[in-house]
């Protein structure tokens, strides 16, 4: 039996079992073919940050990785490099993607969650993915990158498509929304080369350093990116977030009491079931130790932050929400130079959706017991959040 069996059902069952019996596991990878396994949080850690560490494909030993292809004009993104590539795109980005301009995000985030909770009216049931942690990230990314509201819809789609794809069904779906998404940046950096506008997509096509600048590659594998990561992300921690307080209503019951301690709620919410259960594979361009176990140049790595943020070496009593907690240093949106770009956007529009949802419906509480959580590891996220609501 592999020993990640169970991960997708009930992973911090399999993770606590993994961490009690080897720092490093080999397991079966997502794709069926072999891969090692990190789940205590110094080995995580430290992963995370290891140079030794490639996230460039090129590394793979042949026929040891499979992994979902995309065509080079989306693949040429931060998710699959290394320094120097790594550091000058992510430098020419920082000048587009700024503190200032994520600060400027929190009325217009504000402003969006009020409006999808106007559309719920005073009292019922909904599911409040579908009705909220799914269209308010979509709107404000697009708002950011300045796509228009006509095709905010399918990318919504092609995103889901990719996270979660059920090839049973339909097995070209995730080859369709890379085609349609490709084709469809194409065209909107085409228009936004000819009439450009107060966006991050204009200011990315325009930012240089030194006479350096994106190419046109570049340019579309980070659109693609901080679409996919800005709004998967999100959504995930959104319902996590929300999830977690209707389980543990005492919490919630503080929460509501001392709204000032949501920014470290959300640290407590992002350590607690963060939105990924893999991190992004990793490659060693040499034989690396990690553990104890001697991982072969080349062969696949998997490091786990849920894992490691439930470990309890670092976080005592792990597998208990408490937002009093001190979560800093958890790893659930990475560590190192691969730390998210859009790591304070993210938890501000936690933050902002908690916010407005518990001040919006003094009653809140679970709808249905039985939820269906998401079929990737990839985004640790539900299917469906049906709540009941009364102002």
């Amino acid at each position: 039996m592999d020993p990640a069996d169970g991960l997708l059902d009930h992973p911090y069952d399999a993770y606590r079992r993994l961490r009690d019996t080897a720092p490093v596991h080999r397991i079966a990878g997502p794709d069926g073919t072999p891969a090692w396994l990190v789940t205590r949080y110094d080995d995580v850690r430290a992963a995370l940050a290891d140079p030794r560490l490639s996230l460039d494909k090129r590394h793979a030993t042949a026929g040891t990785y499979k992994g979902f292809s995309l065509p080079p004009a989306l693949d040429a993104n931060l998710l699959n490099m290394d320094p120097p590539d790594h550091t000058r795109i992510r430098r020419l980005v920082g000048r587009a993607f700024t503190t200032r301009r994520m600060e400027q995000l929190r009325t217009p985030i504000r402003r969006t969650a009020d409006r999808l909770l106007d559309a719920l009216g005073p009292h019922g049931t909904t599911d409040l993915i579908a009705a909220y942690a799914a269209p308010l990230p979509i709107t404000v990314i697009c708002d950011l990158l300045g796509i228009p509201d006509q095709h905010r819809l399918d990318f919504r789609v092609w995103t889901d498509t990719l996270v979660a794809p059920d090839p049973a069904a339909r097995p070209d779906a995730a080859r369709e929304a890379v085609v349609a998404m490709l084709g469809y940046f194409t065209r909107l950096l085409a228009d936004k080369r000819s009439a450009p506008a107060d966006d991050l997509l204009s200011d990315l096509i325009s930012v240089r350093e030194k006479g350096d600048r994106l190419s046109e590659d570049e340019l579309m594998s980070l659109a693609f990116l901080i679409l996919f990561a800005g709004y998967e992300n999100t959504v995930q921690l959104i319902g996590n977030a929300v999830l977690a307080l209707l389980q543990h209503p005492e919490q919630l019951a503080a929460l509501r009491k001392d709204m000032t301690q949501l920014p470290a709620a959300v640290q407590e919410f992002l350590r607690y079931e963060g939105p990924a259960l893999l991190a992004i594979r990793r490659f060693p361009v040499e034989d690396v130790t990690i553990g104890g176990v001697t991982v072969p140049a080349g062969e696949t790595v998997w490091v786990s932050p849920s894992a490691a943020d439930r470990d309890p070496d670092r976080f005592p009593d792990p597998d208990r929400l408490d937002l009093t907690r001190d979560a800093s240093g958890h790893l659930a949106l990475g560590h190192g130079i691969h730390h998210c770009l859009g790591a304070p956007l993210a938890r501000a529009e936690t933050e902002i959706a908690v916010a407005a949802l518990l001040e919006r419906f003094p009653e809140l509480g679970l709808a249905d017991d039985e939820l269906r959580w998401r079929r990737s590891l990839r985004a640790r996220g539900l299917v469906e959040l049906p709540v009941t609501y009364s102002t």
